[in-house]
């Protein structure tokens, strides 16, 4: 059996995965929680009882620790864990941010049960999978010049949306999703966050 630790914010998401790879006969989730340091605190845990390495299986954008910095706690206390993370939000920046920490599955929830249980599968066994099409996406998008957390604020902002809900959205605080709103527009030369965002959205970077 493959064990599989999940963590994901969205309750229902979070338990329908869980239930889906339940059903695999060669797959176990062991437990599944609803934030990155809850899931650290399950790995550590495991480590501590010596028990078989698991699968993570981490949703990219949560409140506190996002999918990739809980990936980089955990590969720091297990080298070469395998890793999935699994994201509605596929953009470059993040597919390479995330291959260069050391994670080795990178899936849209768009994708099927099968193709989830089948990538579970394959990073277990020490191998890679990385959805073409984000591939493709960051290959054509080049390196971004934006932090994650520039992203994530610029994407919400790109519909005119105000600071505060902005911050609600990137569960951040106004004053923090302020400090990102300015060094994005700086970086990108844009007189404000609208005018950034659409800048970032026309290099593949949003």
């Amino acid at each position: 059996m493959i064990p599989v630790l999940l963590a994901d914010d969205e309750t229902l998401i979070r338990s329908a995965m869980a239930a889906l790879l339940d059903l695999e006969d060669d797959l176990e989730v062991v437990t599944h929680v609803d934030s990155g340091e809850d899931l650290l605190t399950a790995w550590r845990a495991r480590i501590a009882d010596d028990e078989a390495v698991a699968v993570a299986v981490i949703d990219l954008q949560m409140p506190g620790l996002d999918g990739i910095d809980t990936a980089i706690e955990i590969l720091s206390l297990t080298p070469g864990a395998g890793i999935l993370i699994v994201t509605s939000h596929g953009r470059p920046g993040y597919l390479k941010r995330a291959l260069t920490a050391g994670v080795r599955g990178f899936l849209p929830k768009t994708a099927s049960a099968a193709t989830l249980a089948e990538v579970i599968r394959t990073v277990h066994s020490g191998g890679r999978h990385v959805d073409p099409q984000l591939a493709a996406e960051a290959i054509s998008a080049g390196d971004t010049i934006l932090t994650a957390r520039e992203a994530d604020v610029l994407e919400f902002a790109i519909d005119g949306a105000s600071v505060d809900e902005i911050a609600k959205r990137a569960h951040l605080s106004p004053g923090t999703a302020r400090n990102y709103l300015s060094s994005a527009m700086a970086k990108l030369g844009a007189s404000n966050r609208y005018e950034a965002a659409l800048k970032a959205r026309k290099h593949g970077w949003i």
